[in-house]
């Protein structure tokens, strides 16, 4: 869920290999944007960065 490849990630110019839960989900609390988007709840399940055709199969 988290989006590595935001430039916002980008800006604080950290290893994501060096990064604990912890630490990446203080960074997702303190920068929304570091979070993939869409994030989209269908039957109790979450799904991140999905895109158009891939929620479409899951509403059928």
């Amino acid at each position: 869920m988290f989006n590595f490849r935001s430039p916002s990630f980008k800006k604080l110019g950290l290893e994501p290999d060096n990064l604990s839960d912890s630490e990446l989900i203080d960074l997702m609390l303190k920068e929304p944007r570091l979070v993939r988007r869409p994030v989209v709840r269908i039957d109790g399940k979450v799904y991140f960065n999905a895109n158009k055709s891939v929620l479409a199969s899951l509403v059928v």
